[in-house]
C-alpha cells in the first residue's frame, strides 16, 4: 500500500438523521436517569442504563454511517511516451533549413532534436519519459493507428503521448479510431507534423509493363507510365537496358504536373530470361531520383504454337488466312476442311481426317472456327462441347470467323452458345451483302488494343485503317454480348443498338475468343501484299496463345491473370494438370510456393475448378509488395514442378517526395483533446507537457457503519446489556 498522506473520520449524515438522532439520545439518557432513581441508584443498574444509552448511541452513529478515510500519494511516476515516425517518407527533404544553413533538411533530421533525452531531463522529477520509434526505412508502410495502440495496452500508467510524425500512414486502420479511445482513457496526444503540404519537383516511372516472355525476332510492346510534379514542360530520354546493355532509347515530352502513358517497341535478338531495367534520365529541377527507375523480367523463347483452322468451303477468305499461317515460322498449321457437297475432307500436307480426340485438341493452341456449324459432314454437339472445354480450361483461343453461307447459326443450338462474344441475327443467317466495298471503323479500345496496330505509330495506324481495302460481306450481328470488348464497327451501318460491331473480342473461362465479322481481310494484300495481312493474324494467333504458354511443362501449365498484376490486385492462378498417362486430372493436390522479394513464403492450394473443366485448377492470391514473386507449382499425383516468376508491379508504400499530412495529425489532436503543435520549438512541448494535470491521488474508504466488526460490538453490547440487568433482578 503507498504511504498514508492523510487521514479523517466522515460521517454521510443529513439534517434528519442528525435530529433523528439527537432527539433520540435525549429521550433515552431522561428514561435512564429515571429508571436508575426507581432502582434505588444501585451500581447494576447504572451499569445497566449506561450499556442502554452506548447502544442507542451506537445505532444512532450508524444511522449517519461513519467511514474512516484515508488519502494515499501515488508511489509511480505517470509516463509521457515519445512517438517518432521513422518510415521511408521521413527521408523527404522538405523542412524549412536552420538559420546557418540554405539546405532543406529531411523530416527525419527536424526530429533529431526532438527525441534526444537530454530535452526532456526536466521532466524526469515528475514523469518517467519513454521515447520509441514507429515503422523503419526498411518497412513498407506506415501503421500509426498500430504504434498507438501498443502503449495504450501495455502502459499503465500512461499520461500522455508526443507524436512526431508527418502524417503519411499507409496500412491498418484509420488512427482516429484509435484517438477515440484515448479520449475515453483521458491520454491526451500532441502532435508535431513535420513535412510540407506540397509534392517536391519529381518525375516519375510509376509503371513498366512488358509481358511476361516474348519471341525472338518479332516485336514486343513495353507500356510504361510516367508522371511529372514539375511545374513546367519536360524532356527526357527513356532508356530500357538489360544488364550492362543498352537494349533502345527514346525521347519523350511530358507536360508540367502531366502524365504519360505509352510504349516501348523492342525487337529480341536471342533466346534467354532477361531482367529488363527502364530508367528516366533525371532533370535538374527533380529532388528524387530513386523512382526513375523501374525492373521487370522477361523470357524470350523460339516460337513453337500449334493452330487449328475448320472450314467448310475454301474460300478466299480460308485461302489466304492457311497460307498466312503456314509462311509464319513460329507457327504449325493443321486444317480441317468438310467440303459438305460430299467430297470428303480436305487432303494434302497439314491436313486432318477428322475432328481431333480430346487430348490432341487440347494440344493445340488457337482454334479457327469458319463457316461451318452443327450439320451433317461437319460438326457433333460432342465435339462442340470438346471445344468449349479446351478453351474454358485449357486457354485455347477460339476464332469465329463466320461466312455467307450462314453455317455458323446452327451453334447456337449447342454448347458453343456461350462463347460467342456477340449476338446474332437469326432472321438473316446468310449476313448481309453489298456491291460497294465497306470499311471497319476502330473503336477507342480498338486504337489502344495491341491486335489492331498494323503500324508502330498511333497517327500511322488510324491512317493504315482509314485507308484498308474495303470488304463487301458482314455477319448479321445485333448487337456485342455482356463482357465483350469492341475493337471495330461497321463505318455506315447501324441498327437500334447503334454501330455493328464487326471485331470483338471475350474471355470465356480461361480462354479467349474473337469474332471477326467480315470475310474481306485477305483483301488487305492489295497493294502491299502480305505486309498487313500477315501482321493481323499473327498478332491474333500470339495474344490467344499469349497466357496459355506463360509457364508450361511436360504434364502441367501454369496461368494467371493479370500477367502483370499490380500490388493489391487480385491475382487469379490456373492450372492444367495431367496424370502420368496424360489424362486431365478431376481431382489432385495441386499447390503453388510463392516466394515474395521480402524474403517471405506463401503457400496457396489450388482447387478443382468445376465438373467438366478438364483438369484445370485455380485459386486467387494478392500480393503486398512489388518486384519478381518466384512461383513453384507442384502436383502430388504427377510429381512434377514448374518454375514461374510473376513481376508485380507498384511503387512501394513508402515513397519519398509525397507531400505531408498534417491534417491527420490534427484530427489525432482534437479528439484526444491534445493539441497540434506549430513550432519545432522544444520549450513549447514542454510548456504543454508541464501543464499536465497531477496524477490522482488514492483514496480508501472504511464503512465502519457496515463492517462486521461493527456489528460484533452491538451484538456484544446487547449481550453484556441483557447479562447485567439479569445480575439486577430487572429481568
Amino acid at each position: 500500500m503507498n504511504p498514508v498522506s492523510h487521514s479523517t473520520l466522515t460521517f454521510s449524515w443529513t439534517p434528519t438523521t442528525l435530529l433523528f438522532g439527537l432527539v433520540l439520545l435525549v429521550f433515552v439518557a431522561v428514561f435512564s436517569f429515571l429508571i436508575w432513581q426507581r432502582s434505588g441508584r444501585t451500581v447494576p443498574a447504572a451499569v445497566a442504563e449506561i450499556l442502554r444509552l452506548l447502544i442507542i448511541g451506537i445505532v444512532v452513529l450508524t444511522l449517519n454511517q461513519p467511514e474512516w478515510r484515508e488519502t494515499h500519494l501515488p508511489d509511480y511516476k505517470p509516463t509521457v511516451l515519445i512517438l517518432h515516425d521513422d518510415s521511408g517518407s521521413m527521408a523527404t527533404e522538405d523542412v524549412a533549413p536552420q538559420a546557418d544553413d540554405k539546405t532543406p533538411r529531411s523530416r527525419s533530421q527536424a526530429a533529431k532534436p526532438l527525441i534526444n533525452p537530454a530535452l526532456w531531463s526536466s521532466l524526469d522529477d515528475a514523469y518517467s519519459v519513454s521515447i520509441e520509434s514507429f515503422s523503419t526505412p526498411t518497412e513498407d508502410g506506415t501503421d500509426i493507428a498500430a504504434a498507438l495502440t501498443a502503449p495504450l495496452e501495455t502502459q499503465s500508467h500512461l499520461a500522455a503521448v508526443v507524436l512526431i510524425s508527418d502524417g503519411d500512414w499507409n496500412r491498418g486502420e484509420a488512427p482516429v479510431d484509435v484517438a477515440r479511445r484515448y479520449r475515453a482513457s483521458r491520454v491526451p496526444i500532441f502532435t508535431l507534423p513535420l513535412g510540407s503540404e506540397t509534392h517536391l519537383p519529381d518525375l516519375a516511372l510509376t509503371a513498366f509493363s512488358p509481358p511476361t516472355f516474348a519471341l525472338v525476332g518479332k516485336s514486343v510492346a513495353l507500356p510504361y507510365t510516367l508522371e511529372s510534379q514539375l511545374p513546367q514542360d519536360q524532356e527526357t530520354i527513356l532508356e530500357l537496358r538489360s544488364g550492362d546493355q543498352k537494349l533502345l532509347g527514346q525521347g519523350v515530352k511530358i507536360t508540367a504536373m502531366g502524365r504519360v502513358e505509352g510504349t516501348l517497341l523492342w525487337m529480341p535478338q536471342a533466346e534467354g530470361d532477361l531482367p529488363l531495367t527502364l530508367t528516366a534520365h533525371p532533370v535538374p529541377e527533380e529532388r528524387d531520383q530513386a523512382n526513375n527507375t523501374l525492373g521487370a523480367r522477361i523470357s524470350i523463347r523460339k516460337e513453337a504454337l500449334k493452330v487449328l483452322v475448320i472450314e467448310s468451303y475454301p474460300r478466299w477468305e480460308y485461302r489466304y488466312l492457311r497460307n498466312a499461317l503456314e509462311r509464319d515460322p513460329g507457327v504449325e498449321v493443321h486444317c480441317l476442311l468438310f467440303h459438305p457437297d460430299g467430297s470428303g475432307p480436305g487432303r494434302g500436307p497439314g491436313y486432318l481426317d477428322a475432328f481431333p480426340p480430346a487430348d490432341e485438341l487440347a494440344s493445340y493452341d488457337v482454334v479457327f472456327l469458319g463457316d461451318v456449324g452443327i450439320e451433317n459432314r461437319q460438326l457433333t454437339n460432342d465435339q462442340a462441347t470438346r471445344l468449349k472445354g479446351v478453351v474454358s480450361s485449357q486457354a485455347t483461343g477460339l476464332v469465329f470467323l463466320p461466312g455467307f453461307r450462314g453455317y455458323e447459326n446452327s451453334l447456337l443450338d449447342s454448347d458453343l452458345k456461350d462463347l460467342f462474344p456477340v449476338t446474332l441475327d437469326t432472321a438473316q443467317p446468310r449476313g448481309w451483302g453489298a456491291r460497294s466495298p465497306s470499311r471497319l471503323d476502330l473503336t477507342e479500345l480498338g486504337t489502344k488494343s495491341l491486335l489492331t496496330r498494323l503500324e508502330d505509330g498511333d497517327a500511322e495506324n488510324s491512317r493504315v485503317w482509314a485507308t484498308l481495302p474495303g470488304f463487301h460481306w458482314h455477319s448479321s450481328v445485333l448487337r456485342s454480348n455482356a463482357g465483350s470488348e469492341v475493337l471495330a464497327t461497321h463505318s455506315t451501318e447501324s441498327n437500334r443498338y447503334g454501330r455493328i460491331p464487326l471485331i470483338v473480342t471475350k474471355t470465356y473461362g480461361a480462354g479467349k475468343i474473337l469474332f471477326m465479322g467480315t470475310d474481306g481481310a485477305w483483301r488487305w494484300r492489295r497493294g502491299v501484299e502480305d505486309k498487313y495481312h500477315y501482321r493481323f493474324w499473327g498478332q491474333v494467333v500470339r495474344w490467344m496463345a499469349y497466357q496459355r504458354n506463360m509457364a508450361s511443362g511436360s504434364l502441367m501449365r501454369l496461368f494467371y491473370s493479370p500477367d502483370r498484376p499490380r500490388v493489391g490486385d487480385t491475382l487469379s492462378l490456373n492450372a492444367n494438370a495431367m496424370s502420368i498417362g496424360g489424362e486431365p486430372l478431376q481431382t489432385g493436390r495441386v499447390s503453388i510456393r510463392i516466394l515474395t522479394p521480402s524474403g517471405r513464403v506463401d503457400t496457396v492450394q489450388l482447387r478443382p475448378a468445376g465438373e467438366g473443366q478438364w483438369g484445370l485448377f485455380s485459386a486467387t492470391f494478392s500480393p503486398t509488395e512489388p518486384g519478381d514473386h518466384k512461383l513453384t507449382l507442384s502436383c502430388v499425383e504427377n510429381g512434377e514442378t514448374l518454375d514461374a516468376v510473376v513481376s508485380v508491379q507498384g511503387m512501394p508504400r513508402e515513397q519519398v517526395g509525397k507531400p505531408a499530412r498534417p491534417e491527420v495529425l490534427a484530427e489525432l489532436a482534437r479528439i484526444s483533446r491534445g493539441e497540434q503543435l506549430t513550432t519545432l520549438d522544444p520549450s513549447a512541448l514542454l510548456d504543454h507537457i508541464q501543464k499536465l494535470p497531477p496524477p490522482a491521488v488514492i483514496e480508501t474508504r472504511l464503512r465502519l457503519w457496515a463492517h462486521p466488526a461493527w456489528i460484533g460490538v452491538v451484538v456484544l453490547l446487547l449481550t453484556a446489556f441483557w447479562i447485567v440487568r439479569k445480575r439486577a433482578g430487572a429481568v
